[in-house]
């Protein structure tokens, strides 16, 4: 008999089910076994995405009613209200179950961050979350950081966030704006985190976001005795009671320091708190499913309100103590990338003048080559004028000459034949008046001659010049040339500190002993209780200085778009907004507000609402 059913229970352990787990950002799909639990589902998707502050999420599926549950780890995945249906995929989506009460202290690991950070930023752009218009421009600033990192001028151009989900729907219908107008007022904040990582414009962002009124609070319609129709906020703090038409300001509030229990029966909720005197807090829900989710969300934010007031475990000490070793190791990385790119920067500044100066001195050499040719040129030119004029001076003293020998045969033959005196005499004056315009053309020549000698002297004396001037241009781009290359030398300075910096770094990154944090022993002395004060003080200062900046930007912004704002198309809660900024009230003055008086007080307050 054992026999027989040993191979159909070996077949049917080894028997899996296909899953799909979705997070913000991936889509993960696993073969899981039949007899697997919630743990290990939730375990292997935690392992595959190296989550390790696993106490914040859970995975969320639709049951086969349609109503939203939460994978119980301790029951097996398939004894739950899944959809069986053997042709598809069972899907579940990884979300973050609980919130922080300070995400700048509790949030280690960045994949944390990461994951938080793309949760609430769905929250506020589907209006989950309701966030008012100049603090969701000044979020879309540090979103676009995170996504596209440093704002630069020269790859920026207008209408690149115009594809990019930014702002809540909610906000743009609210102003007479166009997205070019939203776009611009985003970028001028943008511009103003550069220098900022992925993980701490995210970290800004989640900062921000945790002053939402709505921020972390999970909504349940609830009654009191009277059957007035109210909200149950179940909070990291406590429980909050809201009026059904205001979810931002809380009537009341019951922080997990002061309740004991909490139990339900049937559609009856009911909490007991710490004060005996006080008697207990009563409510009631729409369904018991309801009431199964509420108690599971107050036992897991009520464990780590607990948890959080506890020195941390080892494993937490150990998380903290590698993310401050990775982020100082960050540090240094972006400090060497910042001292490489200012290398750079000067590098390419030198080199550029370099070039300038090398096109200008090009310049100089080509416009004295010019100057240089033109002289020759006239040189040339001014003495075949002048050889020209030379012949033409030689042949008309030799025409003279013959006039003058004309001359002398003349007056022989005259005194030979006394009878051609007349015509002799005659042509002797003809002759005479030739010769007078021989020799004043021979002297003219001769002038013009000796003018063109002149201007040749001139012209030879100025290409003089230009030679010594061109030789003096050489002698001084020689003398560069002969000693070291500006520009090799720039890039040999260059390539020398590059090298000097990354020596430095491999050394800075190796077994450092600054950097080597002791777990278990807490051996600080008076001057390192003094130094860590000190460092605690002047972070918090620069912390409200950064924070009374924000609060004036945001001033500024709602003062700007305020007289484009349609009225006709404000909400509920932009109107509720409206009055809480002109009382000077926020979310934590509201809370503090709602604590007031005894816990007897509060459920006395509750049951009349």
């Amino acid at each position: 008999m054992l026999e027989k059913m040993s191979p159909f229970r070996k077949k049917k352990s080894e028997k899996s089910f296909p899953v799909k787990v979705c997070t913000l950002d991936a889509e993960l799909e696993f073969n899981l076994q039949w007899r697997a639990t919630g743990r290990d589902l939730f375990e292997l998707v935690c392992r595959t995405i190296g989550l390790r502050e696993t106490w914040y999420f859970g995975l969320q599926y639709e049951d086969s009613k349609g109503f939203i549950n939460w994978l119980k780890l301790d029951k097996k995945v398939q004894d739950q209200s899944i959809q069986k249906d053997p042709h598809s995929t069972v899907s579940f989506m990884f979300f973050a179950k609980f919130y922080p009460e300070e995400v700048a202290e509790e949030l280690v690991q960045e994949v944390t961050k990461h994951y938080f950070f793309l949760q609430v930023k769905q929250a506020i752009l589907s209006m989950d979350v309701y966030c008012p218009p100049e603090a969701s421009v000044l979020l879309a600033s540090y979103a676009v950081q995170a996504k596209f990192g440093d704002f630069d001028l020269d790859t920026y151009k207008p209408g690149m966030l115009a594809n990019e989900d930014l702002l809540p729907q909610r906000v743009i219908d609210q102003y007479q704006m166009t997205l070019d107008m939203w776009e611009e007022r985003i970028r001028v904040w943008y511009s103003d985190h550069r220098g900022m990582s992925r993980d701490e414009a995210e970290m800004e962002y989640l900062k921000i976001a945790q002053d939402l009124d709505m921020y972390g609070v999970n909504y349940f319609p609830i009654m009191n005795k009277k059957e007035t129709e109210l909200w149950l906020g179940v909070t990291p703090l406590g429980l909050n009671i809201y009026e059904k038409e205001n979810k931002l300001q809380p009537k009341t509030t019951f922080t997990w320091a002061e309740i004991r229990h909490i139990s339900f029966d049937d559609k009856k909720f009911i909490i007991k708190p710490v004060d005996k005197n006080s008697p207990n807090f009563v409510f009631f829900s729409q369904k018991v499913r309801m009431n199964k989710l509420i108690l599971d969300l107050c036992m897991g934010n009520h464990d780590l309100f607990m948890r959080r007031r506890k020195p941390d475990s080892m494993e937490l000490q150990q998380m903290k103590a590698a993310a401050k070793e990775e982020k100082q190791r960050r540090q240094i990385e972006r400090n060497r990338l910042a001292r490489e790119k200012q290398l750079r920067e000067e590098a390419e500044r030198e080199r550029a003048n370099m070039e300038q100066r090398l096109l200008q001195y090009q310049e100089e050499i080509r416009l004295a080559n010019e100057a240089l040719k033109r002289s020759e040129e006239s040189a040339d030119l001014l003495a075949e004028k002048s050889r020209v004029a030379e012949e033409e001076a030689i042949l008309l003293s030799q025409k003279a000459a013959e006039a003058e020998q004309e001359i002398t045969r003349l007056r022989l033959s005259a005194m030979r034949k006394e009878e051609e005196k007349v015509t002799l005499e005659r042509k002797t004056r003809e002759a005479e008046l030739l010769t007078a315009r021989l020799v004043e053309d021979s002297e003219r020549r001769a002038a013009e001659a000796n003018r063109l000698k002149e201007e040749l002297l001139r012209a030879r004396a100025a290409e003089k010049q230009a030679k010594e001037k061109l030789l003096d241009f050489l002698s001084r781009g020689s003398y560069s040339s002969s000693a070291t290359s500006p520009i090799s030398s720039v890039s040999t300075l260059y390539s020398a500190s590059l090298g000097a910096d990354l020596s430095l770094l491999d050394g800075d990154l190796g077994t450092s002993p600054e950097l080597n944090l002791t777990l278990n022993g807490y051996d600080l002395t008076n001057a390192d209780t003094d130094q860590l004060s000190l460092e605690i003080e002047k972070e918090r200062g620069l912390c409200l200085e950064k924070q009374k900046h924000l609060q004036h930007q945001l001033r500024e912004l709602r003062t700007e778009i305020a007289v484009l704002k349609v009225a006709e198309k404000q909400t509920e809660f932009d109107q509720l907004h409206s009055e809480q900024v002109k009382l000077g009230e926020n979310k934590y003055s509201t809370l503090k507000k709602s604590k007031s008086g005894s816990t007897k007080s509060r459920v006395a307050f509750f049951e009349e609402l």
